[in-house]
């Protein structure tokens, strides 16, 4: 399995990018957000990949971040939703796009991708809402950016998902924490994850106790 991929970009495509690694050549499939921001011919770039194996074909597919690729694997468990389709979300909304419209229920923001109508967006919100939790507590250190330009010599090393610090994201650091305390509070993780989600809407910036007090008054019973 190739699970990550460290090489000079070779050519770029309205889909897809060649790497060279050492010689080799890789063609991967990529979203339009990631490739805007792939460096140009000549300089390195790093991506996470997934192989998709069928009797007619081998293709790879690329990611910026280990996020990224976590979202794609989840979407692809959605029948109806191919590699390509997934591309076309995490393109038109990004990881973090994502989590929230699915938190939140919020089927039209995922018909914003191309090729992906009412019905498959519902069955996306629908399918995930109980899998966004776990995802929306995890996020990447803008730090190191694969797929920016680095000396050859010295190619960047994507960094994987980690639990966020109150220093580098509090807002991340925030939901993670407040999804927490509901969850403790017995409320169901799809639940919470809405009504963080929402909350983080009106107050991006919102540390955990600002939030939960949010979230909690919009699971109030209602009447």
């Amino acid at each position: 399995m190739i699970g990550k991929l460290t090489g000079v970009v070779d050519m770029r495509g309205l889909d897809h990018v060649l790497l060279d690694v050492r010689g080799v050549g890789y063609i991967v499939y990529v979203s339009d957000r990631t490739l805007m921001q792939l460096p140009g011919r000549g300089e390195v770039a790093a991506l996470y990949t997934e192989l998709v194996v069928r009797e007619d074909l081998m293709q790879l597919y690329g990611f910026p971040t280990l996020l990224e690729k976590e979202w794609h694997r989840v979407l692809t468990s959605v029948q109806g939703v191919g590699a390509k389709a997934s591309l076309a979300i995490l393109g038109a909304l990004g990881p973090e796009g994502v989590a929230r419209a699915i938190a939140l229920g919020d089927s039209a923001a995922l018909r914003k991708a191309p090729g992906v109508g009412p019905k498959l967006a519902l069955r996306i919100a629908n399918e995930l809402k109980d899998k966004a939790p776990a995802l929306m507590g995890l996020v990447e250190s803008p730090a190191a950016a694969p797929a920016a330009a680095v000396p050859q010599s010295e190619p960047a090393a994507p960094a994987a998902p980690r639990r966020a610090s109150p220093v580098a994201a509090p807002a991340s650091s925030a939901t993670a924490d407040a999804m927490s305390a509901l969850a403790n509070l017995g409320y169901a993780p799809s639940d919470a994850a809405r009504a963080v989600a929402e909350a983080q809407a009106t107050a991006p910036e919102a540390d955990a106790a600002t939030l939960i007090r949010a979230a909690l008054r919009l699971l109030a019973p209602k009447g």
